[in-house]
């Protein structure tokens, strides 16, 4: 047998010290009060022939009444400590796991620091990601200055094939609206039943900062909802030339600007902070790319990670509680006790009865 109490902060063994107190005490006073009565028997005259006035010795009734009252109260402080037993098992099922990949499109994502390209590198690693979590479900957001989606679903071949379909040149407004894909994420989520009840991370991939949004008020706004958010930030300080890309894939040169001097891509020391302050404010993690590689296969490990052991189908040990016996007999005793007189029910007149006899 186990017994348990939940009473916020208070151990539940300084409960059942206090239980045991008010038993004592109501003992006690019990006890008192059948002492005052010889006192008051005492002062009344001798007591034993005040006994012998008495009709009925009722001392023994109010014993037994002080007992049932006393086992009564008890039973009850037991039924209030929840006593448990009958230990069992029962499966606690696997949490679902909800991630939303959030792929910058910008045209800086054609830069080749890593290669072949980032915008490339970036979909062959989300395509793999999606591939190691199997169970996950998925949802979709690529971005540059407005954001396109794919709700969540749990076909991972689907997700893949809506990345790979799309190119930097395929956005209809360029810039890096990160604070639009954020929302738009979080609306994948609203709008899906089932993602309340799910552990929900948004994988945010970007080489560039948000100059028109506030990313980090939306991050908060996701955080407080429960949901995570993982960056990955593409490039660096260090200016990367971006390539002119055309209609078919192929590179063409180098994107310049009016004066016909090469456009680069690089990340401020204010961008660097506003990725970082997003996965803080969410609890998230950033990884940063470095040594030819994006950092999405570090994400894809965390998540497995998390899967397996946070989030994995477990058994957990059980009790049954049984407080309803000791409150049942609580309840008897005090009824018997109540019923119980402390004298006999007075007989009719013994010489009325003989006169009708």
């Amino acid at each position: 047998m186990r017994f348990f109490y939940d009473l916020g902060a208070m151990p539940w063994v300084l409960v059942a010290f206090a239980c045991g107190l008010i038993v004592i005490a109501f003992s006690l006073s019990l006890l008192f009060a059948s002492i005052q009565r010889e006192r008051a028997t005492a002062i009344f005259g001798e007591p034993k022939l005040v006994t012998m006035l008495e009709s009925f010795d009722a001392s023994g009734r109010r014993a037994l009444k002080s007992v049932l009252l006393v086992i009564a109260l008890a039973s009850a402080f037991l039924a209030l400590a929840r006593p448990q037993w009958g230990r069992g098992t029962k499966l606690i099922p696997a949490t679902n796991l909800d991630v939303v990949i959030a792929l910058d499109y910008s045209k800086s994502m054609y830069a080749r620091d890593v290669a072949p390209s980032r915008i490339a590198r970036a979909k062959a690693e989300v395509s793999k990601l999606v591939r190691d979590l199997p169970g996950a479900r998925f949802g979709a957001v690529a971005f540059a200055g407005e954001p396109m989606s794919f709700p969540l679903t749990s076909d991972g071949a689907a997700i893949g094939q809506f990345f790979r379909q799309l190119e930097p040149n395929d956005m209809p407004i360029g810039g890096t609206a990160i604070a639009r894909a954020l929302e738009r994420a979080r609306e994948l989520y609203a709008r899906d039943p089932k993602s309340k009840d799910h552990m929900r991370v948004i994988v945010l991939v970007t080489d560039g900062e948000d100059l028109e949004g506030n990313p980090i008020v939306v991050a908060q706004a996701a955080g407080a909802e429960k949901t995570r958010i993982d960056v990955v930030q593409i490039g660096g300080r260090a200016p990367e030339p971006i390539p002119e890309v055309g209609p078919d894939g192929k590179v063409v040169g180098v994107r310049k600007d009016d004066d016909g001097k090469a456009i680069t891509t690089e990340l401020s020391a204010d961008g660097e902070a506003q990725l970082a302050e997003i996965a803080k404010v969410t609890g998230g993690a950033i990884v940063r790319a470095e040594k030819g590689e994006t950092g999405i296969d570090e994400v894809t490990r965390s998540l497995k990670k998390m899967m397996r052991e946070e989030l994995a189908e477990r058994v957990e040990t059980v009790f049954d509680e049984e407080y309803g016996w000791p409150l049942g007999i609580a309840v008897v005793l005090l009824v018997l006790e109540g019923l119980i007189p402390e004298a006999p029910r007075p007989t009719k007149n013994p010489r009325k009865a003989r006169s009708v006899a």
